[in-house]
């Protein structure tokens, strides 16, 4: 098809693939020398030099696989936002929808890490990482974060929380975050042109970023930092001022992603007036990303892609000194299983000496979640027995 349609994907044959565990599976086999996995990427799947290479310098950096059945990483969902972002096509509420429905999403939540408990307890598992996404958990009040982290009581090195919306953020929430020994915080400032995080439908300002990055490092949270590249209505200046902003503030994580337009997003179903990034430009933006934070003492340690992703590119995040998320490893690579608690959440069981893995899905929908809580706690129970 390549040849025939004289184009080059820069993934090669590895559609639907992920890359790093794909090679690593390939040296664990014994097809291939460790250092000469990137000749094999590139001779026998047609990845591109470049794309090989950063599989590579991937591998080289995650220190952190431990492949042990006992040890387990612990997702909570909180699929809650403040506004709908134009690109998103996640199951997430918007708060004013379901402002009346948190407090009981909170008690099923604690009703569920009950359960969680009781299986780890039972199973003889240690609970390697934690880990609360969305949505964006610190859409919740300062006392409902209190209340639901009240019952996250395992003792762990690396705890993370999304806070990715930075209008989110406020000091009380950030000291019981701190007071719930939270290590690590997301704030995703996406862009720092305002015009077009206006026109992705997030209403912060870059002076909110700054405050909020401010509040966390008085703290002494590590922190994270998202951006996309192939942003409608950007060019490449634009990006690239974002990039040299983020490396201003040096957080100990940034993530980079590539647009993604998916099916059940706006963006997906606006497209042709809103109009993305050709090829070439998105393809030049994640080349920068990629060169000029290895040069500022960033190096990439994840990587992962999804469908309908501008010119089949990836997300990859940069670590500088210890700053290392495991949690990230641990799930991309899928060497550890995780427990999904919360609507929507995913729970993964890794069997690593047969080689395979399990999956078991909460409800998607916030009611539901609520309405069938002790189904799913069965589920669940069943699942890790």
């Amino acid at each position: 098809m390549s040849n025939l349609l004289n184009k080059k994907l820069v993934w090669g044959s590895l559609t639907g693939i992920r890359p790093t565990k794909f090679a690593r599976t390939l040296i664990q086999a014994g097809e291939v020398k460790e250092h000469l996995v990137t000749e094999a990427l590139e001779k026998d799947y047609y990845v591109s030099e470049s794309k090989a290479k950063l599989t590579f310098m991937i591998l080289k950096n995650q220190k952190c696989i431990i492949k042990n059945d006992n040890l387990v990483d612990l997702y909570i969902n909180i699929p809650i936002c403040p506004t709908r972002c134009l690109y998103c096509s996640f199951i997430s509420h918007e708060i004013s929808a379901v402002q009346n429905k948190v407090e009981k999403y909170i008690d099923c939540l604690i009703k569920e890490l009950g359960a969680v408990k009781d299986i780890v307890k039972k199973k003889a598992y240690i609970i390697r990482t934690i880990y609360i996404g969305g949505g964006t958990p610190s859409v919740l009040t300062d006392k409902q974060l209190d209340r639901l982290l009240n019952s996250v009581n395992f003792p762990v090195d690396e705890f993370t929380v999304e806070c990715g919306r930075p209008d989110t953020i406020t000091a009380e929430k950030l000291d019981v975050l701190k007071k719930h020994k939270v290590t690590r915080i997301s704030i995703n400032p996406q862009t720092f042109c305002e015009a077009t995080l206006k026109r992705i439908g997030r209403k912060h300002k870059n002076s909110q970023v700054i405050e909020a990055y401010s509040l966390a490092l008085e703290r002494g949270f590590k922190v994270n930092m998202d951006v996309i590249a192939g942003l409608p209505g950007e060019k490449f200046g634009t990006f690239k001022r974002t990039i040299t902003t983020l490396l201003e503030l040096y957080p100990d994580n940034i993530t980079v992603h590539t647009l993604s337009i998916k099916r059940g997003s706006l963006l997906q179903k606006e497209n042709d007036i809103i109009g993305t990034c050709d090829e070439e430009s998105i393809e030049k933006m994640i080349d920068y990303a990629q060169k000029i934070l290895i040069d500022n003492g960033y190096k990439p340690y994840y990587i992962y892609r999804q469908k309908h992703q501008l010119g089949g590119l990836e997300n990859v995040g940069y670590y500088r000194d210890d700053g290392i998320c495991i949690f990230n490893i641990d799930s991309m690579e899928e060497t550890n299983s995780i427990i999904g608690v919360g609507a929507g959440a995913m729970s993964k069981r890794v069997f690593n000496l047969d080689n395979r893995l399990e999956r078991e899905y909460n409800c998607k929908f916030l009611d539901d979640y609520i309405n069938r809580i002790d189904e799913a706690i069965e589920k669940k129970i069943k699942f890790f027995s």
